[in-house]
C-alpha cells in the first residue's frame, strides 16, 4: 500500500477534525471526497507531515507520518489550493527552487524545471514573470513545481478550482497522463465530483472527520445502492411514499420519470409489491448506472 492510516485523530482546539481515521490507499489516482469540513485538507496536512497527529500511527511509502516528514517531502508531490507564487520569479526560478527545496543539485533542479514546465504546457511562457500569469496557467505552474523532484505520488488539492471549463479538461488530461503513463500515484481532494468520476479508479470519502466509504468506485457503487427507472400509470403519491418509508430515495424527473435509489435491504420485488398495494401500474423499469453523485449524496446523506 502507498498510504496506511490507522486511528488517526487530529483536533483544533475542541474541533475535532480527524476522527479515528484509517484508511488504505493503493496504486492508481484515489479520489479524496468529503463536504466542507469533512476533513481533507487536515488529512493531506497531516499525510505530508505538516501536523502530527494526536493520537494514531501512518506510512506514506515507507515513510512514517511522525518521525520522518523529510523522507516524505522528498517522494511527495504537493500541489496546493491556495496559490504559493513568490513575486518577481518568473516560472523558471520559481520550479527551479521548489526542486532544490526539495534536495536536489541547482543544477539539476533547472533542468528539471525546463522539463516539467515543457510538459505542463508552459514551455513557451516560462521566463514570464509569475504575476502575468492567467488563473489556468498558475494552475498548471503549481502542478509543474510538484512534480520537478520526480515524485512518487502527488498529493493535488483541488486542481481544477477556478478554471473555465477548457481549462479543466486540461488539467485532468495531465492528471490522467501522470498516474497512467509516468508511474506516479495520485491522490486527488476535489469538491468536484466528475472531476474524480474522471481521472480515479479509487475512492475515499470522509465526513464529519471519519471514512464514510472507501474502496475501488466501481465497487462502491454497486454496494451502496442500486438506481433503477421506472414510469408508473395512476395516482404515484402512496407509492412515493412507501418507498421513502422504506429509506429510498426517490427523484421525479420533468419527463414522468421516477428515479429510485433502493438500499441494500431491498429488491425489484419489493417495489412492485409497494406499487400493487399502493394501486398503481408500472410501465417502465429498468437498472440504470449509478453516478458518483448518487454515491457521495448517498453517504455523506444529502440530497
Amino acid at each position: 500500500m502507498n498510504i496506511e492510516l490507522r486511528d488517526v485523530q487530529f483536533s483544533y482546539g475542541p474541533v475535532k477534525a480527524l476522527d479515528g481515521v484509517t484508511l488504505q490507499i493503493g496504486e492508481g489516482a484515489c479520489g479524496l471526497l468529503g463536504p466542507n469540513g469533512a476533513g481533507k485538507s487536515t488529512l493531506l496536512k497531516v499525510l505530508l507531515g505538516f501536523l502530527r497527529p494526536d493520537t494514531g500511527e501512518g506510512l506514506v511509502l515507507g515513510h512514517d507520518i511522525r518521525k520522518d516528514s523529510f523522507g516524505i517531502r522528498r517522494v511527495v508531490g504537493y500541489m496546493p489550493e491556495d496559490d504559493c507564487f513568490i513575486p518577481g520569479l518568473d516560472a523558471v526560478a520559481f520550479t527551479a527552487l521548489f526542486g532544490e527545496l526539495s534536495g536536489m543539485p541547482r543544477a539539476e533542479a533547472m533542468k528539471r524545471a525546463h522539463d516539467v514546465l515543457y510538459y505542463v504546457g508552459l514551455g513557451e511562457a516560462r521566463y514570464r514573470n509569475l504575476e502575468t500569469y492567467s488563473a489556468g496557467m498558475k494552475q498548471r505552474l503549481k502542478l509543474a513545481q510538484a512534480l520537478v523532484h520526480d515524485p512518487k505520488i502527488l498529493f493535488l488539492d483541488e486542481p481544477t478550482a477556478n478554471l473555465d471549463p477548457q481549462g479543466r479538461t486540461e488539467i485532468l488530461e495531465l492528471i490522467a497522463d501522470i498516474s497512467s503513463k509516468k508511474d506516479i500515484h495520485v491522490l486527488i481532494s476535489s469538491h468536484i465530483l466528475t472531476d474524480i468520476e474522471q481521472t480515479c479508479g479509487s475512492l475515499v470519502i470522509l465526513n464529519k472527520g471519519k471514512v464514510a466509504a472507501q474502496g475501488e468506485l466501481a465497487a462502491l457503487r454497486e454496494v451502496r445502492f442500486s438506481l433503477y427507472e421506472l414510469k408508473a400509470k395512476g395516482e404515484t403519491g402512496p407509492f412515493l411514499e412507501a418507498l421513502r418509508h422504506g429509506e429510498c430515495r426517490v427523484e421525479e424527473t420533468e419527463d414522468g420519470i421516477i428515479k429510485i435509489y433502493l438500499p441494500e435491504a431491498m429488491g425489484r420485488r419489493d417495489v412492485f409489491r409497494l406499487a400493487e398495494e399502493s394501486g398503481i401500474q408500472i410501465r417502465h423499469f429498468v437498472k440504470s448506472r449509478t453516478s458518483l453523485e448518487d454515491l457521495f449524496a448517498r453517504t455523506v446523506g444529502v440530497d
